[in-house]
């Protein structure tokens, strides 16, 4: 018989959910690090009880988190072998499957309001890096082709053997150098080619200096010992590009309208709250006919999607 009430172990099952990511986020509950070590025996090293009394690791050690993303992997998207180069981005995941799961909420908008699942949804990855997360988390959740872009032919190899190296992988991803600095789509999409939607986690920082005094800054806010280390890691293209994250959106905003019907949905990550009145600004500029600003939130971080169509989305 049911029992009104909640029992402890319910309570304390509720109060560990992370209400602020998405409903279909799988990441929504705190990391259980008995499973996750049983999973990946190189993350024991780094698991430690906190002053909490729960178990964690130093977020700010690349190899921490990179053991701990092998481990997600295998737990939640079917990946036994995922690797990076070392110092390249090694991202949070969680994080990185709430830009997927909004972004399929944007897509059930142009299908009555139900998601649209299987190879038939083609999305394209603006700087998909050597982690390839953002085409690993979409395939695997809901069975999109992606084709991955970057400047980086290191990052573009690393990706390369992701998805070899994982069978459940097979013919879903493709990859393709950017060779130029200064295209974002230009040299990327090939003629009468469509995609449903483009994705982008732009270049944060304006320069190498700012990137490491904002990555400084992160790691005291949240405690972390080794203030001096790139959090998460990162190449030059991965973390900054002239005019950072303003002018990079910028760039993609100006191209997009030369390729408007060729994509349905363009989306970018924003980092930065103060970027939104001139991104709507070069948006009413190119005539976008509708845009949509999606509020997310990992923790004691706060970030927004911005989508754009040049279509009539009924």
């Amino acid at each position: 018989m049911h029992k009104k009430g909640s029992t402890k172990s319910e309570k304390k099952e509720i109060s560990n959910e992370k209400l602020e990511l998405h409903p279909r986020n799988p990441h929504r509950f705190r990391y259980d690090f008995r499973e996750l070590t049983n999973l990946n025996e190189a993350l024991k090293p780094f698991v430690f009880v906190n002053k909490f009394g729960t178990e964690s690791i130093d977020f700010s050690d690349q190899d921490a988190v990179k053991a701990l993303n092998q481990a997600i992997l295998k737990q939640f998207y079917n990946i036994p072998n995922w690797d990076i180069p070392q110092n390249y981005l090694c991202p949070p995941i969680p994080g990185r499957a709430d830009y997927i799961h909004y972004l399929a909420d944007l897509l059930a908008d142009n299908n009555k309001n139900t998601i649209p699942t299987g190879k038939r949804i083609k999305v394209l990855d603006i700087g998909v890096g050597a982690n390839c997360i953002y085409p690993i988390i979409g395939s695997q959740a809901y069975g999109w082709d992606f084709v991955g872009a970057d400047i980086d032919p290191v990052a573009i190899k690393s990706a390369q053997n992701i998805v070899k190296s994982n069978n459940v992988l097979a013919n879903k991803i493709e990859f393709r150098l950017q060779p130029s600095s200064n295209h974002i789509f230009k040299g990327i999409i090939n003629p009468n080619e469509s995609f449903d939607a483009s994705i982008c986690n732009p270049p944060f920082h304006a320069s190498s200096t700012a990137a490491a005094e904002g990555n400084e800054r992160k790691n005291r806010n949240l405690g972390l010992k080794n203030t001096n280390k790139l959090n998460f890691g990162g190449q030059n293209a991965e973390l900054w590009c002239e005019g950072g994250e303003e002018a990079f959106v910028r760039n993609m905003i100006f191209e997009s309208k030369e390729i408007s019907q060729q994509i349905t949905w363009f989306t970018s990550l924003i980092s930065k709250k103060e970027h939104l009145l001139s991104i709507y600004y070069y948006l009413k500029q190119v005539n976008a006919l509708q845009v949509k600003t999606i509020n997310m939130a990992q923790g004691q971080k706060i970030s927004r999607i911005v989508a754009w169509t040049f279509k009539i989305i009924s």
